[in-house]
């Protein structure tokens, strides 16, 4: 793996169901439960995608914490040796944080999956990279 992908970690977020009055609340904070300032927020819904792989990109800039709200799904990362980790998403205080440069697959939503994507960027079409082969070069290149 190379070291953004190294980078990749399973989280967990606080869970208060600690009394009656909090049951079934989980807060996340930036910069405190993700190693960054949030500015997006995005949902993958599982009804529709059931079958469907989403994402296959990665991004030169964003960072990203995904975590299943309701449902499952999961999340497959891959190297530029095509070496491949799978995060299994379903509880929803558990969450797998992605550096940038990280190929990244989501797929395997139940049709009650909620996957909800944090990240430290806005919306930039070209920070994207869509391509694998794309990918790889840009990694090579930065050794």
């Amino acid at each position: 793996m190379n070291k953004y992908a190294a980078g990749v970690k399973a989280l967990t977020f606080p869970d208060f169901n600690t009394d009656e009055n909090s049951a079934g609340f989980i807060e996340i904070v930036g910069m405190k439960d993700v190693p960054f300032e949030i500015k997006r927020v995005f949902y993958i819904f599982g009804k529709g995608n059931v079958g469907l792989v989403r994402g296959r990109h990665a991004n030169r800039k964003s960072e990203f914490v995904l975590f299943n709200v309701s449902g499952k799904s999961k999340v497959k990362i891959v190297d530029e040796q095509q070496e491949t980790k799978v995060y299994e998403l379903n509880h929803p205080n558990e969450g797998v944080y992605l550096p940038r440069m990280v190929w990244k697959e989501m797929y395997d939503f139940t049709d009650d999956s909620v996957l909800m994507v944090l990240t430290n960027e806005y919306y930039e079409p070209e920070e994207y990279i869509r391509n694998f082969d794309d990918f790889v070069e840009e990694i090579k290149a930065e050794k």
